[in-house]
């Protein structure tokens, strides 16, 4: 059985690719400035940014391979034009595909879209369609919420999504709905956005009918779903008073959520509400939580611990922890059984 963390970021990248955010930002500020071109980033700055980081915490804590994505509150869809989020997305997309590229065994790519609020889709299809053709990611990041906290893009539901949703069938890969930073005052970013936004995506995808018309659509929701299965019987209700089917057929062939919930009895309440078909297996280490938990000894997003405490059936394991990820991530599949694993 493989050990497949379905959610990660590259949240250690070395700092000349923050350096060159930093240009791209002043840039926008004195549109005089040369436009500045990603950082020259060594093999080795690479190495020590993951070794001392994603890959040592995957080997100490008995993972295998690691979904993984640009940092996602760095990837900033409220600020600036769209070109310069088709260039920040490219430049951190090809970060990821020069990890995957030092470490196959242990890193797939998936990828960060230059959203912009209000703006065409087009280069966010273009983006999705080159990480996934040219650089051989799996999957991509999507935000219902590239205003960065202000809400003032149309439900996931509405047809403004559709050609991204035709994008992704062709490609077969799915959609993780994540967010990025909060410029909202209200909202911290990882504390409130992140879980508003899990529980809102759900909502919408609850009110809507997407799925009849993208039935092979998937889309995960990660941070254990949001408060959705603390909530469950909530959106069981509502889908009754809603005139909408059963949740496990209006909503639930298409959507997953992760582990990403930093504490056992947050994991014993997923599981205990939510079809293991429909759970995979993450941790998003190295990211929103990273400190250790005094109650356990052990680091918060260590959440192999959790669900092995769980004592599941192998076969329901097994899912957990590969074949759901195998089954939502077909080309995941593919790119593992040409490693021969």
């Amino acid at each position: 059985m493989l050990i497949i963390d379905s959610h990660g970021h590259y949240t250690t990248a070395p700092s000349g690719h923050q350096a060159f955010r930093e240009a791209q930002l002043a840039r926008l500020e004195d549109p005089s400035l040369p436009r500045p071109s990603p950082a020259d980033i060594s093999d080795d700055a690479i190495r020590e940014s993951i070794e001392q980081n994603q890959l040592k915490l995957l080997r100490e804590r008995g993972a295998d391979l690691t979904i993984f994505s640009p940092r996602a509150s760095a990837m900033g869809h409220h600020i600036g034009d769209t070109k310069t989020s088709v260039h920040w997305a490219r430049a951190n997309n090809d970060l990821i595909r020069r990890v995957v590229d030092l470490y196959p065994d242990h890193f797939v790519g998936s990828a960060q879209l230059p959203q912009v609020a209000g703006e065409s889709l087009d280069g966010s299809i273009a983006e999705l369609d080159r990480a996934v053709t040219d650089l051989g990611f799996v999957g991509c990041n999507l935000s219902p919420d590239p205003s960065g906290g202000h809400w003032t893009s149309p439900p996931l539901t509405d047809r403004y999504w559709y050609p991204l949703y035709e994008k992704l069938v062709a490609l077969d890969v799915p959609a993780m709905i994540h967010v990025s930073a909060s410029c909202n005052p209200c909202f911290h970013a990882t504390g409130a956005h992140y879980i508003n936004a899990d529980t809102t995506a759900f909502m919408q995808l609850l009110q809507g009918n997407l799925f009849a018309d993208f039935p092979d659509l998937r889309l995960i929701i990660p941070h254990g779903g949001g408060a959705v299965p603390y909530h469950w019987g909530r959106y069981r209700g509502l889908a009754d008073m809603l005139k909408k089917p059963a949740l496990s057929e209006h909503v639930m062939k298409n959507v997953f959520f992760d582990t990403c919930v930093y504490h056992r009895p947050g994991i014993d309440l997923l599981f205990d509400v939510i079809n293991v078909d429909n759970v995979l297996f993450a941790s998003e280490m190295v990211g929103a939580v990273r400190g250790i938990d005094p109650e356990t000894g052990h680091h918060f997003d260590d959440t192999k611990r959790y669900v092995d405490a769980l004592n599941l059936p192998d076969d329901d394991r097994r899912k957990v922890f590969e074949l759901n990820a195998r089954r939502v991530f077909p080309r995941l599949d593919t790119h593992l059984k040409a490693q021969g694993r």
